[in-house]
């Protein structure tokens, strides 16, 4: 099976994940406060989503990302203008999915989960905006590839400047 890849589908996945980004990784410079959980438990008798979910980073998060989109939108006049909020929903949604399949599996928050480190929040982006993005194959594939050095790059960054406790 030969893949293709044009320039469009590189711009299209730029396009589709810069949002996404920007909403997973703003939490970590304007988080902090009231866990998302309040502390909760699931039945497992572990927290839900751990003490680094926090509302302040949700929001700032979801807030950031979809500006982010909006200014993507007014520069690039897709017409797909809900998509903002829908993609930084889901790559937050994404990542507490991957917290709460964590603390299920007893990891400390923190602990590193490859791939699902890097790929939970670009796969509830996806999730969450497909009614009205769809799916193109070719920058999905483009997205899940870039994601994982990529990520792994800005937490280094991230973690050198006291951002993050770990580089992962």
């Amino acid at each position: 099976m030969e893949i293709t890849l044009t320039l469009n589908d590189f711009l299209s996945a730029l396009y589709f994940i810069v949002p996404a980004y920007v909403a997973n990784s703003t939490p970590i410079i304007f988080g902090g406060g009231k866990a998302i959980d309040l502390g909760g438990r699931f039945v497992d008798g572990e927290r839900i989503f751990g003490p680094n979910k926090t509302i302040r980073g949700f929001i700032s998060g979801l807030i950031l990302g979809s500006l982010v989109g909006v200014v993507e939108e007014l520069a690039i006049s897709q017409g797909m203008m809900q998509r903002c909020a829908l993609i930084s929903l889901g790559s937050l949604s994404g990542d507490l999915v991957g917290a709460f399949m964590k603390r299920r599996m007893k990891l400390p928050p923190g602990f590193p989960l490859p791939l699902m480190d890097q790929l939970d929040f670009v796969l509830g982006a996806l999730l969450f905006s497909f009614s009205i993005y769809g799916f193109n194959s070719n920058a999905t594939f483009i997205m899940l590839l870039i994601t994982p050095p990529l990520h792994l790059a800005t937490n280094t960054v991230a973690y050198a400047l006291k951002l993050k406790n770990t580089a992962w």
